[in-house]
């Protein structure tokens, strides 16, 4: 059976689904879809603690489909903007568990990961599925990836 490591950049999809679509991803759907098949090594959600009741509901609800969930607090600047970067943590992430997997799969627009796309497909030999909404994906992202996967409206809440 095919191994599959999933890394989920939480944040990313949340923002970039809400302006495309006014709508929510559907966590459910996509994991029967990323997982058809396979057998899960590792799958990660990272997330941003803001300590709220309904974010840690959504965070149980990953938990219970069966994500890890991993969270950084958020942090507020004094001149108002927000830190809460997973970037480097889904990076080291995804190459350590690259070695156990035959598919990694990254679900994120971001183009800072077209380097670590890039890395697990070339110096790793692994397949390397990419996620993301196609009007905010990263187009360097999507050259690096095995497969790039549009999330569109199967992929939504109804």
């Amino acid at each position: 059976m095919v191994k599959v490591a999933i890394f989920v950049d939480v944040q990313n999809v949340y923002y970039t689904v809400r302006e495309a679509y006014k709508s929510n991803f559907d966590y459910n759907k996509f994991w029967a879809e990323a997982t058809a098949g396979r057998a899960v090594v590792k799958a990660i959600a990272y997330a941003i603690d803001r300590g709220d009741r309904k974010q840690r509901e959504f965070q149980n609800i990953l938990r219970a489909i069966g994500f890890e969930v991993k969270l950084k607090p958020f942090i507020q600047r004094s001149d108002g903007s927000t830190k809460g970067d997973w970037d480097v943590g889904i990076t080291l992430d995804a190459i350590e568990y690259a070695e156990l997997a035959d598919v990694v799969v990254l679900v994120t627009g971001d183009g800072d990961f077209d380097l670590l796309v890039d890395k697990i497909r070339v110096v790793h030999g692994k397949k390397a599925e990419v996620y993301g909404v196609p009007q905010l994906t990263a187009a360097s992202l999507v050259r690096a990836a095995s497969e790039f996967k549009p999330i569109g409206r199967a992929l939504l809440l109804k």
